[in-house]
């Protein structure tokens, strides 16, 4: 990787970019099989970055098991909603499309039920990191749009949330990812309904 790197030493290493309210990732978990399985992950700013999964998932079980993970930030909304989405399992920890990424360490810290959904609370540290490559930001409604829907598709045959009203949020996601999305966003659109009970 050509990257800028932190730390391995064993310090503590730095997050390899700014977090902010509820930052959108891809976690990479080693799996009993061999291979990383990606999964979408929000992460929590504070001191500690805290994360939740949702339910008896590969990323929860391997967690338990590892200790550790891959957490990358990427900008391809086909890339982001296949891991909400589908089952992606890979060789390598380190996703192509992201433009940086952090190995953590990750702590159970709390867990609890709603909606009959089981969820575990961790604390996520950084032991290593690097910056893959800078871009200039932009802006795309179509891209929030494409995570919204992979929100709602998850929800979708769970009790506590009323089916219509995922059904009309994902509507005007896709309404949104028309009218402001590029070819990407709309393509990972497609993929969050062949991959969801959409």
């Amino acid at each position: 990787m050509s990257g800028e790197r932190g730390s391995e030493s064993g310090d503590a290493a730095t997050w390899p970019v700014d977090l902010a309210g509820v930052t959108e990732t891809v976690v990479t978990t080693l799996g009993p099989n061999g291979l990383w399985n990606a999964a979408a992950l929000g992460l929590h700013a504070g001191d500690p970055v805290t994360a939740r999964t949702w339910g008896n998932t590969r990323t929860r079980r391997n967690f338990h098991r590892q200790g550790e993970a891959y957490v990358q930030f990427v900008d391809d909304p086909v890339v982001f909603a296949d891991a909400a989405c589908a089952i992606l399992e890979r060789e390598d920890p380190i996703l192509e499309s992201a433009s940086a990424w952090a190995r953590v360490t990750v702590e159970r810290i709390d867990a609890g039920s709603e909606g009959g959904t089981d969820w575990e609370e961790w604390t996520l540290r950084p032991v290593e990191s690097a910056i893959e490559r800078e871009t200039v930001p932009t802006i795309d409604r179509g891209f929030g749009a494409v995570v919204e829907a992979t929100v709602a598709a998850s929800r979708l045959g769970v009790d506590e949330y009323d089916e219509g009203e995922l059904r009309d949020r994902l509507e005007y996601c896709a309404a949104v990812v028309e009218r402001a999305g590029g070819p990407r966003e709309r393509e990972a659109l497609e993929r969050v309904r062949d991959q969801s009970r959409w």
